[in-house]
C-alpha cells in the first residue's frame, strides 16, 4: 500500500478535527511516576489543557530497533517496567489503555519508505505509562508507539515526524517521550548542572525557536557536545521525531526547563 493509499485509509478510519498539538516531555525518573513532584503536577496540568484525541502515538526513547521502525499493532499493548532496583510500588503500576490496532497497521503503511514494520510483542514502555497516567490518568484513549532506528541517523527521525504530521489533522496526539540531555553516567544528586549540559540545552531551545531543525538533527552543530550530552541518542531522537511533525504556523511553549542530577535535562514543549 502507498503511502497516498493510507492517507486516504486514515481519512475515513478517523474524524477530521482541528489540529492536533505535538507534544515532547523529558520524562527523566522512573520515580516520577509515584512522586507528587513539580514534574508530575506539570504533566497533569497540560493533560488537562490538551485536546481528547482519538488516539495517542508515542515515540519513546526506550523502544529502539535496529534497521527498521516498528509500529506496535497490539489490540491490548502491555505495561512494561523497564528498569531495575526501584520499589516495589513503581512495579505495581499499570497503565491499561487499549491499542489501535488498526489505524497502526495504517501507520506502518504510512511509513512503508522507512522500512516500518508492524509488531505485537512490545507494548507501553517507561517513557509512555510515567507520563501518560497524567495527561489521561483514565487510560480511556487508544495508544499504541511507534519505535526508534539506532541505525538511521538523526536527519531520519525529523523525517520521521514529517510523514506522521498528516496524523494531527485526524485526532491523532503525537508525543515524544526522552530527554534533550541524557548521561546518566555523569549524573549528580543535588548538584547544580554541568555548563555542557546547560550549554547543549540552551542552543537546542534556540535553534527549536528559530525552527532550525535541520541544525537541529546535524551532529556538527554540537560538536563534542553532542557527545557528552548523548553517550547515546536514544533519548534524543524522540525530540526529533516532534520537531520534524511540526509545521510553521504552530507556537511552541517550553515547560519544564529545568535539568536534574546535573546531566539530565526535563526541558518539555508542546508545538500548538
Amino acid at each position: 500500500m502507498s503511502a497516498h493509499q493510507s492517507l486516504g485509509m486514515l481519512k475515513d478510519r478517523l474524524k477530521a478535527s482541528d489540529k492536533m498539538p505535538v507534544v515532547f516531555l523529558g520524562h527523566g525518573s522512573p520515580m516520577n511516576a509515584i512522586e507528587d513532584n513539580d514534574y508530575a503536577r506539570s504533566w497533569r496540568k497540560l493533560g488537562r489543557a490538551l485536546p481528547r484525541p482519538q488516539a495517542i502515538l508515542v515515540v519513546s526513547a526506550h523502544w529502539m530497533t535496529q534497521g527498521t521502525t516498528l509500529v506496535d499493532v497490539s489490540a491490548f499493548p502491555r505495561t512494561i517496567h523497564d528498569f531495575y532496583g526501584f520499589p516495589d510500588e513503581l512495579y505495581m503500576e499499570s497503565y491499561p489503555a487499549e491499542g489501535a490496532p488498526d489505524l497502526a497497521r495504517e501507520v506502518v503503511s504510512l511509513l512503508a519508505s522507512h522500512h516500518a514494520e508492524g509488531d505485537d510483542t512490545w507494548g507501553l514502555d517507561h517513557g509512555a505509562w510515567t507520563v501518560l497516567k497524567y495527561l489521561y490518568p483514565n487510560a480511556d484513549v487508544p495508544v499504541f508507539q511507534l519505535s526508534i532506528d539506532m541505525t538511521a541517523g538523526l536527519a531520519h527521525q525529523l523525517e520521521i515526524g514529517q510523514a506522521i504530521a498528516e496524523l494531527r489533522h485526524r485526532g491523532v496526539l503525537i508525543l515524544g517521550s526522552g530527554n534533550v540531555v541524557h548521561n546518566l553516567h555523569t549524573m549528580r544528586f543535588g548538584a547544580r548542572p554541568y555548563d555542557w549540559a546547560t550549554e547543549f540545552d540552551t542552543r537546542f531551545a534556540s535553534l527549536l525557536e528559530d525552527r532550525n531543525m535541520a541544525a537541529l538533527a546535524d551532529p556538527q552543530t554540537f560538536g563534542t557536545l553532542l557527545r557528552q550530552a548523548h553517550p547515546s541518542v536514544d533519548h534524543y531522537l524522540p525530540a526529533l521525531t516532534i520537531a520534524g511533525a511540526a509545521d510553521s504556523a504552530d507556537q511552541l511553549v517550553f515547560m519544564n526547563d529545568t535539568i536534574d542530577i546535573a546531566s539530565v535535562s526535563m526541558r518539555s514543549f508542546v508545538f500548538y
